[in-house]
């Protein structure tokens, strides 16, 4: 085999060289630490150099348990190497070995590893060399908790109070917990702060700590704020991680007490509904705060009191008292609450006033009030006077009616309080519309209202023109009295309304005019010797005009304004001189405004007509012959009627009067 030909060839050299006295030389080279995470993997490299080159050199890795001799994990010779069977080490380790370097790499290491570890190389001589390295390995540690103490702290208190405590968990190497309040650190002070740390190994062999503050408690301390911050180590660097921040709860005596009133806010007044509220400047657990009102004695165990609709008597002092139960101190503070009120008006004279017409009248209103008050008087809605004093020099009847009276403060919206006064003038009635009053109807029976004012109200009568009493409804009004009639028309007539009092009488005059339907009247004529005459007859204004017709066979045209009917007949006649006129029976009564409308029409016709004839008389055409027949006019009042009548058969002109009798035309 090869090793047991060059064994002795190195037996050879190795005598060789220790003939000629000349040894080999070693050194190596090694870091003071490695530092690495917990769960990474560690290189330790190992630098050396020799004389004799790489042949002949074995490396030999150590490592140097706690207390205990070291411990070889890996051996590598010139031709053979492998990890040392049952370690730590054994399937987490390789050797790589690069020229004069030779690396040892660690895989996973954990917080166990933090060990020594030795690089031995040895050389054919016996000459060796060794270098060390210590491994770090890091673990940084949890999110610190923090916990506050849940009771409340007194200063009271003689020795320090626990504030809270702090606890941070596995890691490497051992953290450290600092406390801080309001950003300044706080370290142990006797007497005032005292800090105590407790240090947990655990099985996995990393660090736990917990540190608790204890401190001398002071008032200023209720708003402070209080945390701790944890400073832990990683490879080639500090880190620093702070807490949540928490406040305690101080609890002291206070030194002031103040009471408020919380609403409404601005001046108070009756109906209002009162909050007050108390406070102090100090925090006790064991204490009781009372609300009194000094007047009334009326109180409440509480920070707050609440009263509904007050009044004027509920204003006043109201006291708050807080009292510390443990040793009975107490100490209280007081306001002075004011209660706004506005009495009812009072009228003077009350309720009523009557005054003769032309007299002063004069009236006075008052409010009894907290406050500066604004008066103002009204009459139907309208604003009639201000101030106190209601004054009306001289009384007319237009001065009686309702006053109201309203007062209200200006400085205070909803303060408000009002009151009426009926005020009569005595005097002669007054009936309200014209002396004489014009009523036209179709109607059988008419309403006639008559409305008086004056006072003493007035006493209403109805009569007629004829001297008839009429029974009417009366109501008295607010300013005197009224009266409904319900009249039935027979006629024209005149009603008259007649309001007295104790003072005079007053007549106000109603004219009823009675629009019957359109009457139909026969108009008799007295025939001629001709067969066929044909006449027109004009008629104005209430006129019946009897003709005396000429023929056995009369067409006749009968036209009559306003009130006068209008007929066409065929009628024979025999020596009969007058004819009673008759109405026919086949007329039919049509609607009023339909009849209204006919008259209208029938006399703008009438006018048409009437013209277009007396052109034609003037002209000399209507008569029947070449030449003109001149008429001289003659004067006549608008009730005469004049009637012409034209025949066929002669040329004899014949003009009726409104009696029916011949006139010749010179008479015209």
């Amino acid at each position: 085999m090869a090793l047991p030909d060059t064994a002795p060839l190195l037996v050879g050299l190795l005598l060789l060289f220790h003939a000629f006295g000349a040894w080999a030389i070693v050194e190596v080279t090694m870091e003071d630490k490695v530092e690495v995470m917990a769960g990474e993997t560690a290189q330790i490299t190992c630098m050396f150099t020799t004389d004799e080159g790489l042949g002949g050199t074995t490396i030999q890795w150590f490592y140097v348990p706690p207390n205990k001799e070291r411990q070889r994990i890996y051996n590598k010779e010139p031709m053979h190497e492998a990890a040392e069977q049952n370690t730590l080490f054994t399937h987490r380790i390789s050797l790589n070995v690069n020229g004069t370097a030779a690396v040892l790499a660690i895989r996973d290491v954990g917080v166990r590893d933090n060990l020594e570890f030795i690089c031995v190389i040895k050389t054919l001589t016996p000459e060796e060399a060794e270098g060390r390295t210590q491994l770090q390995v890091f673990k940084s540690p949890t999110f610190p908790t923090i916990e506050a103490v849940e009771t409340g702290i007194s200063v009271n208190e003689e020795a320090p109070s626990k504030i809270g405590s702090c606890r941070v968990k596995n890691g490497y190497p051992k953290p450290n917990i600092t406390w801080y309040r309001n950003n300044m650190p706080l370290r142990n002070t006797p007497r005032e702060v005292v800090v105590t740390s407790s240090t947990t190994i655990e099985s996995s062999g990393l660090f736990s700590v917990q540190s608790e503050l204890t401190m001398k408690v002071k008032k200023e301390h209720k708003d402070a704020v209080f945390y701790c911050e944890v400073i832990y180590f990683v490879p080639g660097a500090t880190k620093m991680t702070e807490s949540q921040h928490i406040n305690i709860t101080v609890y002291y005596l206070p030194t002031e007490v103040n009471i408020w009133v919380e609403s409404p806010k601005g001046k108070i007044k009756e109906g209002d509904t009162l909050e007050l509220r108390c406070d102090n400047n100090g925090n006790y657990p064991s204490s009781i705060t009372t609300i009194k009102h000094q007047n009334s004695e009326y109180s409440v165990e509480n920070k707050t009191m609440v009263r509904t609709n007050v009044k004027r008597l509920d204003g006043g002092v109201y006291e708050c008292t807080f009292e510390e139960t443990d040793n009975f101190e107490e100490i209280s503070g007081s306001t002075k609450v004011s209660v706004n009120y506005l009495e009812s008006a009072v009228i003077t004279p009350k309720d009523s006033i009557a005054v003769m017409e032309g007299e002063e009248l004069k009236a006075s209103c008052n409010a009894l009030s907290s406050l500066q008050t604004s008066t103002t008087w009204f009459k139907n809605e309208k604003l009639v006077s201000k101030g106190n004093t209601l004054s009306v020099k001289s009384a007319t009847l237009e001065t009686a009616g309702m006053y109201k009276c309203v007062v209200t403060v200006p400085e205070m919206e909803g303060m408000k309080t009002s009151s009426t006064l009926q005020v009569n003038v005595k005097g002669s009635p007054q009936i309200l519309g014209p002396d004489v009053q014009e009523v036209e109807t179709y109607e059988t029976t008419v309403n006639l209202t008559c409305s008086a004012t004056g006072f003493p109200a007035p006493t209403i009568m109805w009569t007629t023109s004829d001297g008839k009493n009429l029974n009417a409804l009366q109501t008295e009004t607010e300013d005197g009295a009224q009266s409904v009639v319900t009249f039935k028309i027979t006629s024209n007539v005149k009603v008259f309304c007649n309001a007295s009092n104790d003072f005079g009488s007053k007549v106000v005059e109603f004219n009823i005019k009675t629009i019957l339907n359109t009457t139909l009247t026969t108009i008799t004529s007295m025939p001629t010797i001709s067969t066929t005459t044909r006449s027109t007859t004009t008629i104005s204004s209430d006129t019946v005009v009897h003709t005396t017709p000429t023929a056995t066979t009369t067409t006749s045209t009968n036209t009559i304004t306003d009130d006068t009917v209008t007929q066409n007949t065929s009628t024979n006649y025999v020596n009969d001189p007058v004819q009673t006129p008759t109405k026919s029976p086949n007329i039919k009564k049509e609607s009023k405004g339909f009849v209204i409308a006919i008259i209208i029409i029938a006399i703008f016709l009438l006018a048409i007509l009437g013209s277009v004839l007396y052109f034609l008389y003037k002209k000399g055409r209507i008569c029947g012959r070449s030449g003109k027949q001149d008429f001289s006019k003659r004067k006549s009042s608008k009730d005469n009627i004049v009637v012409e009548m034209k025949s066929d058969n002669t040329e004899e002109a014949i003009l009726l009067g409104v009696n029916g009798e011949k006139q010749q035309p010179n008479d015209q």
